[in-house]
């Protein structure tokens, strides 16, 4: 192998490792914001759990007073 071969197969192994860097630093992006998106998910997730639990407790109460008003003569 001369120095020219040499050079040429510096550059290329630089080229790769730039190209390798810039993948890494897109998949840390892309790594990042899908953290940020589940995160907002769960939150909605927990929020409409919470929210159909208050549902389920409003009408087992109404439920109630129903059946109540119905007992009364």
């Amino acid at each position: 192998m001369n120095g020219q071969d040499a050079i040429e197969r510096l550059h290329a192994l630089v080229e790769r490792a730039e190209a390798l860097s810039a993948r890494l630093h897109r998949l840390s992006d892309e790594n990042r914001a899908l953290r940020a998106e589940q995160q907002q998910l769960m939150n909605e997730r927990a929020d409409l759990i919470a929210r159909n639990e208050q549902a389920r407790v409003r009408v087992e109460a109404l439920i109630h007073r129903i059946r109540t008003l119905e007992d009364q003569p």
